[in-house]
């Protein structure tokens, strides 16, 4: 039975997995487990050197080159320690991603069109650990910087499992997990391994199952069927899809936990299930939580966050959305998602805390 091709991601991230990319994630598992079995204290360099390899290997040296500069243009403002430079560089960079002249020229570098988008996804990706790195290089003082040298940056950027789809790890857990050496079993390892690929085997079968009997996608490309449909189909062909963007999000993000656990690293939760979310905020806090976690720590918080007035809330969650809109590529449908959202969560905290009252309490 033919599948359903409307869903660019997975069809274009599988077709990268099969071909190149599981490939080179097997090459990175082994490197990692022979340097913790033999050189532990230099695991984090030789996972370094391999990711560099893989990269140049996958994007050639101008795709390589382009990420290099953007790692050693991050490293530099940071030396300022001003957070303001560095979020104004990291926008300035997002930016150059978006310019035709520069679009045009990148696309020439390659032959085909998915070549020239796996530069621009893992670009994109790089470009808030980048942010990450040289946050952390601002807020930390001058005793600390030995542990936020360049060769660290260049470790946290090129580190393969989560190089060029995620999940988002801050580098302050990054340099912290991977500086512990853990006694290091391979029986414990090849058990970890077993489990993990059985478990993302499943529900690659589940997503391909999906994709090949349900067309969900294909629905949602035509007007005709949606405008003949009742609400209640309506209804459960949007459930259906959140319920497939789930699913494929545990086996994309799935394969690079695995290997981050076999790194002796704790990967961030994989999503929970969008069927037991009932709010924005908690969407938001359980679906993508490194994406979370980067938000939280660097632009929530930073700009007051909830310990602030209810207008210094409605600001920082504003600044938030707005961000993640434009990182994922700025155009008017994202700015209208990302503003709805932003309005989900706002409703959500606004009631919690009239109800917090104890005057509301007393009535209900």
């Amino acid at each position: 039975m033919p599948q359903d091709p409307m869903d660019f991601e997975w069809s274009y991230w599988i077709e990268w997995g099969r071909e190149h990319i599981l490939w080179l994630l097997a090459g990175h598992l082994l490197v990692s487990q022979v340097s913790r079995l033999l050189v532990e204290k230099y695991k984090p360099w030789c996972l370094m050197i391999y990711g560099m390899a893989a990269c140049w290997l996958l994007l050639g040296i101008k795709g390589f080159a382009v990420i290099l500069l953007h790692a050693a243009i991050s490293f530099v403002v940071a030396q300022f320690q001003l957070s303001l430079l560095t979020w104004l560089c990291s926008l300035i960079l997002l930016a150059t991603l978006r310019m035709p002249a520069v679009e045009e020229t990148k696309r020439k570098w390659y032959d085909t069109e998915n070549e020239y988008y796996l530069l621009l996804f893992t670009v994109s990706v790089r470009c808030l650990f980048c942010t990450s790195f040289s946050l952390e290089y601002c807020w930390h003082a001058p005793t600390q910087k030995s542990s936020h040298s360049f060769l660290w940056m260049l470790a946290y950027v090129f580190y393969y499992p989560t190089f060029h789809n995620g999940p988002l790890v801050n580098f302050d857990e990054f340099s912290k997990q991977m500086r512990r050496q853990e006694a290091f079993s391979v029986k414990t390892n090849l058990s970890i391994l077993i489990v993990g690929i059985i478990r993302i085997f499943f529900w690659w079968c589940l997503a391909e199952l999906m994709i090949h009997l349900m067309y969900i996608h294909a629905l949602y490309s035509s007007a005709l069927p949606l405008e003949s449909a009742s609400y209640w189909a309506l209804g459960g062909l949007a459930l259906a899809q959140v319920l497939f963007f789930y699913v494929k999000y545990l086996v994309l993000y799935g394969v690079s936990a695995l290997l981050l656990q076999m790194d002796g690293l704790k990967p961030p939760p994989l999503p929970c299930c969008v069927s037991l979310m009932h709010s924005f905020t908690e969407m938001w806090r359980s679906f993508d939580v490194g994406l979370h976690r980067f938000l939280v720590r660097y632009i929530y918080v930073p700009m007051g966050g909830s310990q602030s007035s209810l207008l210094g809330t409605l600001f920082s969650t504003a600044l938030t959305f707005a961000f993640v809109s434009y990182w994922h590529g700025g155009q008017s449908y994202l700015w209208y998602w990302g503003a709805l959202n932003w309005l989900g969560v706002i409703v959500e905290n606004v009631t919690k805390r009239i109800l917090s009252i104890s005057l509301i309490q007393d009535l209900i």
